[in-house]
């Protein structure tokens, strides 16, 4: 039996709070549009599962560094939306802040200099 591989689109473990984090610092939005602008965003490279982004979107909030409030959405259903706290975007400063340190020195591994 063939092994299963992973989607393109996987993210990496960790990624996804750092990207719903960035995509909350526009302004406050409902689960399905962040997922949305995560994928449109990445030319649809990232897929967002919703497996994935709830219980993201809930450990975000339970670290405070999002809160939720119930709102309209622009279909005028009910929608829980979340938006960033300040603690909020100090924690994705840092996730930045690290996440540009791993690419770095992956792309030192993937690319080493010559000489």
């Amino acid at each position: 039996m063939p092994k299963k591989t992973k989607p393109e689109g996987d993210l990496l473990q960790g990624t996804l709070d750092m990207l719903i984090l960035r995509t909350l610092l526009a302004g406050p939005a409902h689960g399905h549009s962040i997922a949305h602008a995560i994928e449109f965003t990445s030319d649809e490279i990232l897929q967002v599962e919703h497996g994935s982004l709830y219980p993201a979107l809930y450990r975000l909030e339970d670290r405070g560094w999002i809160a939720a409030f119930w709102g309209t959405s622009e279909n005028n259903r009910k929608a829980k939306y979340y938006r960033l706290t300040p603690a909020g975007k100090k924690q994705l400063t840092a996730e930045t802040t690290r996440w540009e340190r791993l690419v770095k020195g992956i792309t030192r591994v993937l690319r080493p200099a010559a000489g």
